[in-house]
């Protein structure tokens, strides 16, 4: 059950929309959960800002997830989102925030897992 929220400085075209999305479902084995589940949801042109300095090319990523998972699954998930907002939006590594909200409850389909 996650979710991958990614807030982008930059625009970005349905070919890469589609890549990162695509990406992100493989990534997501990282934390040891599959695609089948996997919600993105993508927010352009997201005025952000850093020590003070506006991003031209940024993103900070929330991923919420049913249950947790341990801290260097974390860290290599972070590896592949920064990789990924590189290779496909040019976003560089330093500029991309993650974070991780693991949850016990987790409603779908009218019912909680």
């Amino acid at each position: 059950m996650p979710f991958i929220d990614c807030k982008l400085t930059v625009p970005a075209d349905p070919g890469q929309k589609e890549a990162v999305k695509a990406k992100l479902g493989r990534a997501v084995s990282c934390l040891h959960k599959g695609e089948t589940y996997l919600m993105v949801g993508m927010q352009e042109n997201y005025d952000l800002w850093l020590g003070g300095k506006k991003l031209e090319k940024g993103a900070y990523v929330e991923v919420s997830l049913f249950g947790s998972a341990s801290s260097a699954d974390y860290e290599r998930m972070t590896g592949e989102i920064c990789r990924i907002l590189s290779e496909e939006l040019l976003i560089p590594a330093n500029c991309v925030y993650v974070t991780y909200h693991g949850l016990s409850d987790w409603g779908w389909n009218g019912s909680n897992f």
